[in-house]
């Protein structure tokens, strides 16, 4: 196992660093001159011009990159044009509650897309496959801030059972506060990857169910259940952690517009504030730390899967 994860980190080095620099030209070859956006439409060319030099923005890109990385390596992720304070302190600040809401949604689909997943498998081509599958099938459809406002609306101004938007730290609020206004937010968010997490799971138990040993066990009048409680349970969970940890992955970089809504102050709020006012350093820093978590919970779900299987680790 140990030889498996070091072979694991090892991979991650170039990876990294072709992440590193696809964020890095993304950025700088976007439209838009950081200068005058921070110096404002009434500053002069000579001003802009400047700003630019002390920026180092007219150095080749190639050397722009160099320093750039070399900062990020020694944990300087560059500075804001207009929020005080440096960007680990920055994100810091943004990333608790977008974690929270992060995880809370995958959380509410897992508990609600997996259970649904192993019946629809279960109970395949019945009143109820099918009834879940259709469920499935609109969940994905309606967007997410779709569901927020829906939301918002039902449980908040007609029916007054949760509040309508903000949030609430832990620290100053306390566990039960804290949740209680992160339900609305989390069902929204994650509703949709609950419809395709069933979906992947069904199709996972499905695989199992259809597999030689649980034939051979229907052969033998082993009750099946039994079969998969003992031995198919743990194969169906390579799926199913495969999709959990990509709907983590996709909520994480995707929870801009329910933030937005529901006036969360997370990542994606930032990202929304600093792509208005071209802030291109907050971005850039936004995208790398959205990058590497991905990278990182990759790596989890490698090492779940050889925990798993142990022909993952000999393969």
């Amino acid at each position: 196992m140990a030889k498996y994860l070091v072979k694991r980190l090892l991979t991650l080095i170039p990876v990294l660093l072709i992440v590193s620099i696809v964020i890095f030209m993304l950025i700088h070859l976007t439209p838009g001159d950081p200068a005058q956006a921070m110096l404002g439409d009434q500053a002069t060319p000579e001003e802009i011009a400047a700003l630019r030099e002390k920026l180092g923005l007219n150095d080749p890109l190639i050397e722009q990159y160099f320093r750039w990385l070399g900062g990020v390596l020694h944990g300087d992720l560059g500075e804001s044009l207009f929020i005080k304070g440096t960007m680990l302190e920055i994100l810091g600040a943004r990333l608790l509650p977008t974690v929270q809401l992060t995880t809370c949604a995958v959380i509410f689909a897992a508990i609600l897309a997996i259970p649904l997943g192993m019946v629809a498998a279960i109970k395949r081509n019945s009143l109820t496959d099918q009834g879940i599958s259709l469920l499935s099938i609109i969940g994905v459809s309606l967007p997410s801030f779709l569901i927020g406002v829906a939301l918002m609306y039902l449980l908040s101004v007609q029916f007054h059972l949760l509040p309508a938007a903000g949030y609430r730290p832990i620290a100053d609020f306390g566990w039960k506060t804290h949740i209680w206004y992160m339900i609305a937010p989390a069902i929204s968010l994650g509703l949709a990857e609950a419809a395709l997490m069933t979906r992947m799971t069904r199709s996972s138990v499905l695989e199992i169910l259809n597999s030689d040993y649980m034939r051979m066990a229907k052969a033998k009048g082993i009750s099946p259940f039994k079969v998969f409680a003992k031995h198919g349970l743990k194969n169906a969970a390579i799926g199913i952690v495969t999709v959990v940890g990509l709907s983590f992955m996709t909520l994480l970089g995707g929870a801009t517009i329910t933030e937005t809504i529901f006036g969360i102050p997370g990542i994606g709020q930032l990202t929304i504030v600093s792509v208005t006012r071209r802030d291109y350093e907050v971005v850039q820093a936004i995208v790398l730390f959205v990058s590497v978590t991905n990278v990182l919970i990759m790596l989890i779900m490698d090492i779940i899967y050889a925990m798993l299987d142990p022909r993952v680790r000999l393969g």
